[in-house]
């Protein structure tokens, strides 16, 4: 047996119960508590349910027509579903953890089968980055309500940078009250030049982190603007607000949204 198969096996055993509950039309995935970690309408299942799978959504607001997505952390499947349904020139490959997750998400959250432009395993996120393997990687991995330290290290995110191609764009789920935060943000930044924008989730506890590669440093508000307006007439999603929300948080002149220092890269 591989070594990686070992490490899945021994982080299984004894692995948190993967729960399902349903609750005023919301059907919402639970592990190892009773934390919600997906949902899902009943009566609209390719929606994103949760503020904060909506505010990962705007990394479109920098990188408008991805190609090729990969996500670290299934869930229910809700952001595989929205690319798969709502981005139909991107290939999506999901690598999850935990096999009776990926059952959980097809047999209760209307997770399609795999098809020419959808494709989920089962293994370890951290060993699925290669050079340039996609221009989107989403990161949502959580261990009983925390960070899964591996996917939050300074390696990890310097083969993030590695695996996107030019121009791309990491999106990283973090907890705004982890105690650890400003320094997953400090090796993002390290990783990334500099180039790390912070969203604050609109609703939810949590804060999205984009590390852009290949971006212009500076983007002017009239454009971003101009993109969230047509972002949110395509998409339904409030891309407005996410633009207010940028501009609350990250460096930024009168016109402009700084992304990174000019010449920034590691």
């Amino acid at each position: 047996m591989k070594a990686a198969a070992r490490r899945l096996l021994r982080r299984l055993r004894g692995a948190p119960q993967v729960a399902v509950s349903e609750a005023r039309g919301l059907r919402s995935l639970h592990i190892g508590g009773e934390a919600i970690q997906s949902a899902m309408r009943l009566e609209d299942p390719y929606a994103l349910a949760l503020d904060y799978t909506r505010c990962m959504m705007a990394f479109l607001l920098f990188h408008p027509e991805p190609r090729a997505a990969l996500m670290i952390g299934l869930g229910g499947g809700s952001l595989a579903k929205f690319f798969h349904r709502q981005l139909p020139a991107a290939r999506v490959r999901a690598v999850e953890l935990d096999a009776r997750v990926l059952a959980t998400a097809r047999a209760h959250f209307a997770l399609p089968p795999d098809d020419a432009r959808l494709r989920v395993e089962i293994g370890d996120g951290a060993e699925a980055l290669a050079p340039e393997c996609c221009d989107v990687l989403v990161v949502d991995g959580f261990d009983d309500g925390e960070q899964v330290p591996r996917l939050a290290s300074q390696d990890f995110y310097d083969a993030a940078w590695l695996a996107l191609a030019e121009p791309g764009v990491l999106v990283v789920n973090l907890m705004s009250d982890d105690p650890r935060l400003d320094r997953y943000l400090a090796r993002l930044e390290r990783a990334f030049g500099g180039a790390v924008l912070g969203l604050p989730a609109l609703a939810d506890p949590n804060l999205v982190a984009f590390g852009l590669k290949g971006a212009p440093a500076r983007v002017p508000w009239e454009t971003l603007r101009a993109r969230a307006a047509a972002l949110e007439a395509r998409f339904g999603l409030p891309f407005g607000r996410y633009v207010g929300a940028l501009r609350q948080m990250n460096r930024h002149t009168a016109r402009e949204l700084i992304i990174a220092a000019e010449g920034g890269e590691p």
